[in-house]
């Protein structure tokens, strides 16, 4: 049975895993190769806690030698599956949480980075599915059929068809191949209502522009 948080339970700070289009949103599954020294140590130290808990957030683009800048809204995991590889990497999957305010990054003695996290701006995110009373699903399938075809993108129809609302807008979010900027719009959409006018009109502009990236959303 999954874990249910409270406010209450999230803790003061968190590690961090900073990575540029990397989108974790609450209730949706993220799938990651962990293999840098740095990022092996925090995951050994996140497994050692009760929560279990990382945080996924973009850096902005490095603007000198230091460690790039984090922005300011991320939102964190439970680590819920993990496996090593023989070669020693993590294959881990991370389950969304709640997305978090970083108050301020913590100096310290770890190799990876580390935030006190503001959660209360996001406390929806703990306490109930988000609904989306305007969701529309025969006309929001047209566009990402036709989005698809720009992008020259397949997936599995018949799962997308059949997934409630909140996990198709937000695994669509998560794996569509959208710019940093754009997955850091759709991260900070208040509710999922303004998410999917979000993601609805990314589409619409990628279908205009003809469509730049071409793979596969599983």
């Amino acid at each position: 049975m999954p874990r249910r948080f409270t406010l209450a339970d999230m803790p003061d700070a968190i590690p961090v895993f900073p990575l540029p289009g990397a989108l974790m949103l609450p209730r949706a599954r993220l799938p990651l190769n962990i293999f840098e020294p740095r990022y092996l140590a925090m995951l050994d130290d996140a497994l050692k806690t009760e929560h279990r808990l990382i945080g996924m957030i973009q850096p902005l683009e490095s603007r000198g030698d230091g460690p790039p800048v984090l922005r300011k809204i991320g939102c964190a995991g439970r680590v819920t599956s993990f496996s090593e590889t023989e070669d020693g990497r993590y294959l881990i999957a991370l389950s969304g949480i709640c997305r978090f305010r970083v108050r301020t990054e913590i100096e310290g003695f770890t190799p990876y980075r580390r935030v006190e996290a503001d959660w209360a701006p996001f406390e929806r995110d703990l306490t109930e599915r988000d609904r989306d009373p305007g969701f529309k699903r025969e006309a929001f399938l047209s566009l990402l059929k036709r989005y698809f075809d720009a992008a020259r993108l397949s997936s599995d129809w018949e799962s997308l068809e059949e997934a409630e609302p909140e996990m198709l807008i937000n695994s669509l979010s998560m794996l569509c191949p959208f710019a940093v900027e754009e997955k850091q719009a759709l991260l900070e959409a208040p509710r999922l209502a303004e998410r999917r006018e979000t993601l609805c009109a990314l589409m619409e502009f990628s279908i205009a522009s003809g469509g730049e990236d071409s793979g596969s959303v599983q």
